[in-house]
């Protein structure tokens, strides 16, 4: 299955079913914030992302539990290779470039991703 772009409000609610492992709409509605949508618009929300194939669901007393088919580390990298390919060309080194350069990475950050290259280059 290939993997759609989820929108801001559907990426909210995948957000809640990765940390909750499986929910009602109630118990994701109880865990945002305010304000909080209407029911239905979550409800709403969750049945898009099903037919999408993000969710499933199982019959849980009189309603249904949502549980997520897709793993949050398959969207984010299916995220991020979105920015790269649309942003920086496919680049890698020019996303890097581009934090180091116009969001004023940390010292201590790039010592990371020095960290990581060196770690990868070991293994390769």
């Amino acid at each position: 299955m290939s993997l759609k772009e989820l929108t801001k409000a559907e990426e909210e609610i995948m957000h809640y079913l990765w940390e909750l492992k499986s929910a009602s709409v109630k118990e994701i509605l109880a865990e945002m914030k305010p304000p909080k949508p209407a029911v239905n618009t979550v409800s709403t929300i969750v049945r898009i992302l099903e037919q999408k194939g993000f969710v499933d669901h199982r019959s849980k007393g009189r309603g249904y539990e949502y549980f997520p088919l897709i793993e949050k580390a398959e969207y984010q990298s299916f995220s991020v290779n979105k920015v790269v390919q649309s942003y920086f060309g496919g680049s890698l080194s020019k996303l890097v470039s581009f934090f180091a350069e116009k969001e004023g990475l940390k010292t201590s950050e790039l010592d990371d991703i020095l960290k990581v290259i060196e770690k990868n280059r070991k293994q390769s």
